[in-house]
């Protein structure tokens, strides 16, 4: 930890020239990143390149489960659990479109792959879902940060103060991927993000205690390679472990369900994923 508040000076310098100077010319991205990707609910090619998802047919191995959450309130998941009892667990975070099937069906296909591992869909949109990209925009523009962490601390609560915790997700749940891995702290495993926004901030990352493995792709307009370039500065300024790899894909690439799915990528991407949360979840 001593380590990880000596930021060298070099970083913190080339950090600050980046948050103080302007956005590139057609550079989607914008200046902060305080919420993940509601700021792109907006664009209106964002929206277009979240074009209907493909229905699934889909029969769980896992089931619903509610438990509370530090706000008073309650939050559901979808959840598929060892027995006896383990202390591994994977939290996986979905897109914008809600905890919908293609995500539960991804949590299943996750459980076979890891082994020894409970593994939790969380719901950070309270039951809401949807395959329409105007209103996935307006769920996603309407997210309350502290309500999402209050879901992902009760999901905490349940892998309980023992719990070995790695977390997935992709797009809206990227980010939601790295937030859940710096609320877990000591308890962290790893992350494992597709193209979602990352943090900007020294003070937002500082907790983090695992691993970051980052999946992106070269055609995404809005996390590219500048912003993935400040986040690698910003890991390299912390101390945090970011191993970054690109694929010739369009945002969207992994997603099954999506007319952007690269199946090339997809399963280059997975095999990555699935090496890394076996490794960090031993």
């Amino acid at each position: 930890m001593l380590n990880k508040l000596l930021l060298p000076v070099t970083f913190l310098a080339l950090l600050f020239l980046a948050s103080c100077s302007n956005a590139p010319a057609g550079d989607k991205a914008t200046e902060e990143a305080s919420d993940a990707m509601a700021k792109f609910t907006s664009d209106s090619e964002f929206k277009d390149a979240h074009e209907k998802p493909a229905a699934i047919n889909f029969q769980g191995k896992g089931e619903m489960m509610e438990f509370r959450t530090p706000d008073g309130g309650m939050a559901k998941a979808y959840a598929v659990k060892q027995n006896p009892r383990t202390t591994k667990y994977l939290f996986v975070i979905h897109e914008w479109w809600g905890l919908n099937d293609q995500i539960k069906q991804e949590a299943d296909r996750l459980f076979d792959s890891l082994g020894n591992v409970t593994v939790m869909a969380l719901d950070l949109y309270d039951g809401q879902v949807t395959d329409n990209p105007d209103e996935a925009g307006k769920i996603m523009n309407a997210v309350k940060p502290e309500r999402c962490e209050a879901i992902i601390k009760g999901a905490l609560a349940v892998a309980g103060k023992d719990g070995e915790v790695a977390t997935i997700g992709w797009c809206f749940g990227g980010g939601w991927s790295l937030r859940s891995s710096i609320l877990a702290e000591g308890r962290g495993a790893g992350c494992v993000m597709y193209y979602g926004m990352p943090v900007e901030k020294v003070e937002e990352l500082a907790p983090l205690n695992a691993p970051i493995l980052g999946l992106f792709a070269k055609k995404d307009g809005w996390i590219n390679e500048p912003v993935i370039n400040k986040f690698e500065q910003l890991c390299k300024a912390t101390g945090e472990h970011l191993e970054v790899h690109w694929f010739d894909a369009d945002h969207a690439f992994a997603n099954p369900s999506s007319p952007r799915y690269n199946e090339a990528a997809a399963q280059e991407a997975n095999k990555l994923a699935l090496a890394f949360l076996r490794e960090k979840l031993k």
